[in-house]
């Protein structure tokens, strides 16, 4: 069965301004609508349960990238092409590259958006563990006023964010690396392009005087929301590269993870192939 169109709304206000005061008037009655990938697929299969949409695709506040206090801010309409396109993206932010390279089709990354990408909260989404791993920040408005909130805390379960039913994602802010930097990312899926990932890592460390001195594991498909892997981190942090200890920081990512069997992969499978790739990161920084 697929979505009858007469059966939707959407409102097309003429400002920001007016579209967060329609959002203030009903709280959670708009649905904001973006770049609309995810969206589609609901509707095409018939299971899309919201009925009225906040057009949000022509406001250019929500749009750009550009650098500023010592951080990229990414507009949350910035697309994965203009991702994949940005020479600052290339230069600092590797894995965030790679994370839009590996999101669906180029249709798909013409349309789709960073901050849909976010505020859609699927586990498996692409670009989530490559922004845990850079640290970075949410920004968040209403017509109260606008927020920021750490991203590795905006996650609060399966579909669940901290996102007031009144409030927007405007922008994301990732600080800029400082220091010897490594940077890694790896998704593991059916095929190696449009295919939603079975399991998906990104890391980022800091290297000094030969050691970890800083390090975001980020991992996706492995739990009911994007995550932190803080129990492999703590086990890693502070070591020499020269005797990383790979076994236990494999053993600790366990206490990290909750897979589940779905369509796509059993928890088993999820769980050996998370930590494999952990092992391949992990020997990947070794080398530096």
């Amino acid at each position: 069965m697929r979505g009858y169109l007469p059966d939707f709304d959407v409102c097309v206000p003429a400002s920001l301004g007016e579209a967060l005061a329609l959002m203030a008037q009903a709280p959670g009655t708009l649905t904001p609508l973006a770049g609309g990938t995810d969206l589609m697929v609901v509707y095409n299969a018939g299971r899309l349960k919201a009925t009225r949409f906040l057009d949000l695709s022509s406001f250019e506040e929500l749009r750009g990238i550009r650098e500023e206090a010592g951080a990229l801010t990414f507009g949350a309409l910035t697309t994965f092409t203009e991702l994949r396109e940005c020479r600052a993206v290339h230069q600092h932010f590797p894995n965030l590259v790679k994370s839009a390279r590996a999101t669906g089709a180029l249709a798909i990354q013409n349309r789709g958006t960073l901050g849909g990408n976010i505020a859609n909260a699927s586990p498996a989404a692409d670009t989530p563990p490559s922004l845990l791993a850079y640290g970075a920040e949410v920004e968040l408005r209403s017509v109260r006023g606008s927020r920021r909130v750490a991203y590795d805390r905006f996650h609060l379960g399966y579909k669940a964010m901290d996102l007031a039913p009144d409030e927007l994602v405007a922008a994301i802010h990732v600080p800029l690396p400082t220091g010897r930097g490594f940077h890694y990312f790896r998704k593991v899926g059916t095929r190696q392009a449009q295919a939603i990932s079975k399991t998906c890592l990104a890391a980022y460390a800091r290297i000094e005087d030969g050691c970890v001195a800083e390090l975001r594991i980020g991992v996706g498909s492995v739990a009911p929301a994007p995550i932190r892997a803080r129990h492999a981190e703590a086990v890693l942090l502070g070591q020499p590269l020269a005797s990383l200890p790979m076994a236990a920081a494999r053993e600790a990512l366990l206490a990290d993870i909750s897979p589940i069997d779905d369509i796509r992969a059993t928890a088993r499978y999820r769980s050996v192939v998370t930590r494999n790739v952990l092992g391949h990161m992990l020997r990947e920084l070794a080398t530096l």
